[in-house]
C-alpha cells in the first residue's frame, strides 16, 4: 500500500479510541530484516505457499500457513513466540510451516480468513482441504501479548483432525472457502494494475505489497463502484462471538467465559463454562473458527450448535433475528476506515451514552451519534467539506431518527445508497440545530 494511504488509519488512531494497527517506523527495513532471518530457516518455508503444499504432499504432514503483516505492530508478541517458543517447536515440527508476508498472489477461494488481522494461521491438508483457522483480536490489540496457550491448543486440534482425515472430510465441508468473483487479489479492480504477483525486492518492497486488509477494501469498492449494495458479510466480516452474546476464553478452543444477559446465546440456553464442539455443523478449533461459522450463518434463522457441559453433550439452537450481523462491533477494524469514507464522509461517530443524552435532551431511543473525528484528506474530507464539525451530534439522517450504532449506520448506507447521493442530515451544534447534506461516495 502506498505510504500516504497507510497513514490514514494511524491518523484516526491519534484522535479516537479505536485500535487501528500501528506500524514500525522503518517498515522497509523490517520487511527486509524478516526475509534475511527467515529465508534460510530450517523449519519455515518463506513466502511460497505453493511450495508448502508440494512439501505437504511429499511428506504427508499437514500444512500450517502463517499470514503475517511484518510492518504492523499488532500481534508482534504472538508472532515472535510462534517463531521462537520451545514449547511450540515439537508441535510445529509435525507440520509443514509456511510464512507469508504479503497477499498479492494468494488464491482467494482458498485463503478466506479475517483480513483485518495482522497475524492469522490456516491449517490445510495437502489436497487443499482446510482444517481450520486461527486469529486473535486480543493479541492484535496488545502487540506485547505473547501467550501461546490458545495457539498451542489449535495446533493440537489441527493435528487431531489430520490424524482422522479423510474419514472426517464431510464434517469439514462448511469450513472451506466459498466461491469468489476474482481468483487473486491483484485481479480486483481497485488493486489491478497497481500490484504484481511478486514483491519488488529491488525497489520499494513495502509499496509493492498487498496487505490482507486491502482485500476487504477492494471487494467493497468493487460493489460500491458499480452502484450495487455492499453484501453484509463484507461490511461485518467474521463476526466476533460477542455479536451473539458470547465471550470465549482466549486460551481455549471455544470455551464460554461470559454469556450476555438477554442475548441470542442466552436465549438459546448457552451457559458460562460450556465448550462448543460444533457450530453450524462445523468442528471448532479456535475463536476464529467460531467467527467463520458465524460468517457462514444465515441472515436470519436457526444456527445449530453442540456444546459440552461437564460430562454431558447438549444440542442447542441459536435463533438469529433479521439484522443480527449488524450488531457486530466494527469500530476497531482497519477495514472500517475506508467504509467511513464511502458512507459518512470520513467521520468517526460514537453513540452517546444515556447520561450524555440526558444532558442534551435526547431520548434513549433517538439517534445520537457524536462526531469524534473528521478526516482531512480525499474522500475522508467529504464530511468536513460539507460543513460537519467535530463534536456535532447527528440526530437525523435521510429522515431516520431511531437510535443505531455507527456500524449499523455504515451498513445501512452501504446497502441503501449509491455514490453521488446526498442525504439530508440534522446535527446538534451546541444549542443549535444545523441542517447539512452528507455526500455518499
Amino acid at each position: 500500500m502506498k505510504a500516504t494511504l497507510y497513514l490514514l488509519p494511524l491518523l484516526v488512531c491519534a484522535f479516537t479510541t479505536t485500535a487501528f494497527p500501528e506500524a514500525v517506523k522503518d517498515r522497509e527495513g523490517a520487511v527486509r530484516k524478516d526475509k534475511a532471518e527467515m529465508q534460510n530457516d530450517q523449519r519455515w518455508i518463506y513466502n511460497d505457499w505453493q511450495k508448502g503444499f508440494a512439501e505437504s504432499k511429499r511428506t504427508g504432514k499437514p500444512l500450517l500457513i502463517v499470514l503475517r503483516c511484518v510492518p504492523c505492530l499488532g500481534c508482534m508478541g504472538l508472532d515472535a513466540s510462534v517463531l521462537t517458543s520451545p514449547e511450540l517447536a515439537p508441535l510445529l515440527d509435525q507440520f509443514v510451516c509456511v510464512r507469508l508476508i504479503n497477499a498479492n498472489a494468494i488464491e482467494l477461494a482458498k485463503f478466506q480468513f479475517d483480513y483485518d488481522l495482522s497475524f492469522s494461521t490456516l491449517f490445510f491438508n495437502a489436497d487443499g482441504t482446510l482444517y481450520g483457522r486461527y486469529g486473535s483480536w486480543s493479541h492484535q490489540k496488545d502487540p506485547m501479548e505473547k501467550t501461546t496457550a490458545g495457539y498451542k491448543r489449535s495446533l493440537e486440534a489441527a493435528l487431531a483432525v489430520h490424524t482422522a482425515y479423510p474419514v472426517n472430510k464431510a464434517a469439514l465441508a462448511d469450513k472451506q472457502g466459498v466461491p469468489t468473483p476474482f481468483a487473486t487479489p491483484i485481479e480486483i479492480p481497485l488493486l489491478a494494475g497497481k500490484y504484481k504477483r511478486d514483491l519488488d525486492w529491488e525497489g520499494k518492497v513495502v509499496g509493492s505489497c498487498v496487505h490482507c486488509h486491502q482485500i476487504g477494501d477492494a471487494y467493497r469498492s468493487f460493489y460500491r463502484d458499480q452502484g450495487k449494495p455492499v453484501p453484509s458479510e463484507l461490511i461485518y466480516p467474521m463476526p466476533m462471538p460477542e455479536t451473539v452474546g458470547i465471550t470465549l476464553e482466549a486460551d481455549q478452543l471455544a470455551k464460554v467465559k461470559i454469556v450476555a444477559p438477554g442475548s441470542i446465546a442466552a436465549r438459546a440456553g448457552v451457559q458460562a463454562g460450556d465448550e462448543f464442539q460444533l457450530l453450524g455443523g462445523q468442528l471448532l478449533m479456535s475463536i476464529a473458527d467460531f467467527s467463520w461459522a458465524l460468517n457462514r450463518a444465515p441472515e436470519a434463522g436457526a444456527l445449530p450448535a453442540r456444546v459440552k457441559r461437564g460430562a454431558t453433550e447438549l444440542a442447542l439452537t441459536l435463533a438469529l433475528p433479521d439484522g443480527w450481523r449488524a450488531k457486530s462491533d466494527i469500530s476497531r477494524r482497519v477495514g472500517t476506515w475506508p467504509m467511513r469514507g464511502m458512507a459518512s464522509g470520513g467521520m468517526v461517530l460514537v453513540d452517546l451514552s444515556d447520561e450524555e443524552r440526558a444532558k442534551r435532551g435526547l431520548a434513549n431511543d433517538q439517534l445520537g451519534l457524536c462526531v469524534k473525528f473528521l478526516g482531512q484528506f480525499g474522500k475522508h474530507a467529504a464530511a468536513k467539506n460539507a460543513g460537519f464539525m467535530k463534536d456535532d451530534v447527528l440526530v437525523e439522517l435521510n429522515g431516520q431518527t431511531a437510535r443505531i450504532t455507527e456500524g449499523e449506520l455504515i451498513g445501512r448506507l452501504l446497502r441503501e445508497t449509491k455514490p453521488g447521493d446526498k442525504l439530508k442530515a440534522v446535527v446538534l451544534r451546541g444549542d443549535q440545530r444545523v441542517e447539512l447534506l452528507l455526500p455518499m461516495q
